[in-house]
């Protein structure tokens, strides 16, 4: 594509700084913003980057000087608050600035996981039986929901709040960890029926016309019997811990015709969400080959050498076309307007 004026929205505590020098850039926490925003400048865009927090004052001024093509939207929240993430996206539209990354509808639908569960059911699209508990209020389990369960905030991504002490075997376990979740990330808690199975990763992108990515994969080769194979905050986020317990994820090895239809599921769990510009859908896949849609994420992790890239490479899509890709669908997506 041509080369184009991109102002990158970073956490402002996420700016990658000018000089790296001496800094182990693969354990920044800056890591995923510092690969999309120097990708971008060597393959020849003018990328300028606004720090935000709770204050979006700075953006409108920024653009009338910048002038930017699009915006590259690499916020997750706002104020700390990850649903706030739609307001952002919502006040770039009032500004008619084009930008990458989900629609504000499509952030509302899948970032509510009754909701979105609801919704897919309504779909025909497969998911575990669930129940939510509101802050104040303990848990009554309908007769449809059996243990083990796993217990999430109904809001937080990232594998937030997730241990080995989410997943819970009988009622004394499941209301102390209900309790957690009420006092300590601070959301209701959705509980739901525990898929024991392979976890499997689809990426889709598009808005329109959607491409999906090869299904991928995280495995547990060295996680020991008495523990539980599900992607907690440790596993996601703490190389060590990956390294000690064998834990990587890979293209998955599945026939090709339970490859296809996992993809076709997560094409229609995209579409059902009202999703745009990119995302990863999350299955479980079960030993009686039943396939579980466990939650969409717009706007997944865009870091260099993590899944929905790697996927996207191993589909034939390098790192700096998958980029190029996500801005021309930002530059071609128009918010739904009536009257």
């Amino acid at each position: 594509m041509k080369k184009i004026r991109i102002l990158a929205l970073v956490h402002d505590h996420l700016v990658p700084p000018e000089d790296t020098t001496g800094v182990d850039i693969l354990e920044a926490d800056w890591k995923m913003e510092y690969d999309v925003i120097e990708t971008l400048r060597e393959i020849g865009h003018t990328v300028q980057v606004l720090g935000i927090h709770d204050d979006l004052s700075n953006i409108r001024p920024t653009a009338e000087a910048f002038k930017p093509h699009i915006i590259f939207n690499l916020l997750e929240a706002f104020a700390d608050v990850t649903t706030f993430d739609q307001n952002v996206v919502s006040y770039l539209e009032l500004l008619r600035l084009p930008y990458t990354g989900c629609n504000p509808r499509g952030l509302i639908l899948a970032r509510d996981k009754a909701l979105s569960k609801k919704l897919l059911a309504y779909h025909r699209i497969p998911v575990p039986e669930f129940t939510v508990v509101r802050p104040g209020r303990k848990p009554v389990l309908p007769k449809r929901l059996t243990f083990p369960i796993i217990v999430k905030s109904l809001f937080f991504e990232a594998s937030a709040g997730i241990s080995q002490a989410s997943v819970v075997e009988n009622m004394e376990q499941l209301a102390r960890r209900v309790v957690f979740i009420h006092e300590k990330l601070g959301t209701a808690a959705i509980l739901e029926q525990f898929i024991d199975g392979r976890e499997l990763y689809v990426g889709v992108v598009g808005n329109e016309r959607l491409d999906v990515f090869p299904v991928w994969e995280m495995s547990f080769d060295r996680m020991p019997e008495n523990r539980w194979k599900i992607a907690t905050e440790r596993v996601k986020w703490s190389t060590h811990y990956q390294k000690k317990h064998g834990i990587m994820t890979d293209a998955a090895k599945l026939e090709p015709v339970l490859a296809d239809r996992i993809q076709r599921i997560a094409k229609r769990a995209y579409r059902a969400l009202d999703l745009s510009g990119y995302a990863r859908v999350d299955v479980r896949l079960d030993d009686a080959g039943r396939v579980y849609v466990l939650e969409a994420n717009p706007n997944p992790n865009l870091a260099y050498g993590e899944d929905f890239a790697e996927s996207a490479e191993v589909s034939g899509v390098p790192y700096e076309r998958l980029l190029d890709r996500i801005i021309t669908l930002g530059l071609r997506w128009e918010p739904a307007r009536t009257g």
